[in-house]
């Protein structure tokens, strides 16, 4: 997979760089435990057009977002428990305050990750966790694990980057705060493997495992499901049409009830054994039935893209 953005409606300037004056009045604090990813958040904030600032002591930031004063660009602002002054309870009064003598659209963004891959993202990179100088680093992050739960439990959004790469972290949070982007729902539709993990940004996953493995024909192996003849045998499996029939019935309703509610990106995993044969075939058949109904749809194969 690439870094290239998943729609072509984000706020841009004919030259392709990103419009900063695109809806002002939009503050996004972004936050979560160290190491999840919040520098990398910072700077996807940065390329979809907005004004990033990060570790800005929590004392100035009713400076920073004026309400006074003309409305400020769209801000994403760094947060955590290395910025001065920080305390959960103090933030969670700022952006009560902000959202009450502003009228600006405040949201928590809280990024999570697994603490077995904190540490090993820290061994890795040989890094200091902040609350690990003088402990363990396993205890330091779960002393900041229990100091931030009152945060992750007001936040307005949470993704958990464990199992994402840079270009899916990127891709979902374009998904949920590209500037200037058409209103209405974007459906992400992604085929995977369960022996490699669900894909923790799904909101729905259906499991495919019951249909007939194209894995068991020799000649169907080394294909995949974007191949006619997998698609072919796939499909012939009496359960196949009646599984995707009531897919379709059971996403029909719900779709414009995610998006009344206000969702902008929904997504939709379809996983089977290996991920290379017959949840392709689903994915590729539900997607094109999405976009049917008029929906904008992206869609990505995980265990294809690894190789």
């Amino acid at each position: 997979m690439t870094d290239k953005p998943p729609f072509e409606n984000s706020a841009s300037t004919p030259d392709g760089s990103a419009d900063r004056g695109t809806d002002p009045g939009r503050v996004v604090i972004v936050t979560g435990l160290s190491g999840a990813g919040r520098t990398t958040a910072l700077k996807a904030f940065e390329d979809l057009g907005y004004e990033a600032v990060d570790n800005l002591p929590l004392s100035l930031l009713g400076s920073l977002v004026n309400p006074r004063g003309p409305l400020p660009p769209a801000l994403a602002i760094g947060i955590d428990i290395r910025t001065r002054d920080f305390g959960t309870g103090p933030l969670l009064e700022a952006v009560d305050r902000l959202l009450a003598e502003t009228g600006l659209s405040v949201k928590v963004l809280f990024i999570d990750c697994e603490d077995d891959v904190l540490c090993r993202r820290y061994t890795e990179t040989r890094h200091r966790h902040p609350l690990a100088v003088d402990r363990p680093l396993i205890d330091g992050i779960l002393h900041e694990r229990r100091l931030m739960a009152p945060l992750r439990e007001r936040a307005d959004f949470i993704i958990d980057t464990s199992n994402l790469s840079p270009s899916d972290f990127k891709r979902w949070l374009e998904g949920h705060f590209a500037l200037g982007r058409v209103p209405g729902l974007v459906v992400f539709v992604t085929s995977f493997a369960y022996r490699g993990g669900l894909p923790r940004e799904a909101d729905l996953v259906f499991d495919v495992r019951f249909l007939d493995n194209p894995h068991y024909r020799a000649h169907l192996r080394p294909l995949t499901g974007r191949d006619g003849a997998v698609a072919d045998f796939v499909r012939q499996d009496v359960g196949y049409q009646r599984f995707l029939d009531g897919l379709t019935s059971l996403l029909r309703p719900l779709l414009p009830r995610y998006a009344a509610e206000g969702k902008s990106y929904l997504t939709i995993g379809i996983g089977c054994t290996g991920g290379r044969h017959r949840s392709v075939v689903v994915a590729e058949e539900l997607s094109a039935w999405l976009r049917q109904e008029g929906l904008r749809v992206e869609l990505r194969h995980r265990e294809l893209e690894a190789g």
